[in-house]
């Protein structure tokens, strides 16, 4: 039983239908009730059993009731995911170019977001020994040049992850994140807002390519919150080809 906000395209999709394939039931909690609704009738195809919630991912009475409503439905929660992102992540520009309303909408979505879950989550995933994952990004380890508002939640997430684990551990929940590079509409549209970015971000990458989210992404996200990784809390993954060279 696992919950994936801002799953209507992307990552997102590509986490619930890789976890779909594996027979799980995966909740897309999200704003856009048609789009989600299609993803989880895609999850449904592949084997799975897919939901539809909707929530606003930093809104704390949204989140509190898309918990609610999993748990009150499924009887329990084993897996959280905060994919959910800002609509401003994808446009480049300087800290002058970035306005505070900007800026609180990055960290609503990104910080206050992964919080607001991680907080209404807890009860269910200690009742299961379950775990949260956190997408974050390769700009939380190393900053982005003309998207400092992204880098800045991003590696707001991967401290909170660490701060989580560590205080959860104890528990039986697990806390990782993942950073994955891949192909989304989100990416589309960053590059076509600076054609340059696409040459840096792939020229750059060992393997010239982004990563797929269904089939590349998604199964690296499933293992993080599957058994296998019963020993993994505290982590960032990185899926982005080798992108992000870390010392």
């Amino acid at each position: 039983m696992v919950l994936v906000t801002g799953a209507t395209g992307g990552v997102g999709r590509g986490i619930a239908l890789a976890c779909g394939e594996a027979g799980w039931t995966v909740w897309i909690a999200a704003r856009r009730e048609a789009e989600g609704t299609a993803v989880a009738d895609e999850v449904t195809a592949l084997g799975g059993q897919g939901r539809f919630v909707r929530c606003e991912a930093g809104e704390p009475a949204s989140v509190q009731e898309a918990v609610a409503t999993v748990v009150a439905t499924d009887g329990a929660l084993h897996g959280a995911v905060h994919n959910a992102t800002s609509g401003l992540s994808p446009r480049p520009g300087s800290v002058a170019d970035t306005t505070l309303a900007d800026l609180r909408d990055h960290v609503a979505v990104s910080v206050r977001g992964t919080y607001l879950l991680a907080r209404e989550s807890l009860p269910h995933l200690e009742a299961v020994g379950g775990a949260l994952l956190v997408l974050t990004s390769e700009a939380g380890f190393e900053g982005k040049a003309r998207l400092p508002a992204y880098a800045a939640v991003k590696a707001a997430q991967r401290g909170l992850v660490r701060a989580l684990a560590r205080e959860w551990g104890p528990k039986g929940v697990r806390v990782n994140a993942l950073a994955p590079l891949a192909a989304t509409p989100a990416v589309d549209e960053a590059f076509r807002r600076d054609p340059a970015m696409s040459e840096r971000v792939l020229g750059r990458s060992p393997m010239g390519r982004l990563g797929d989210a269904a089939t590349e992404i998604g199964p690296v996200a499933r293992f993080l919150l599957g058994p296998d990784a019963a020993f993994l809390t505290g982590s960032t993954l990185l899926a982005d080809g080798g992108s992000c060279s870390i010392s």
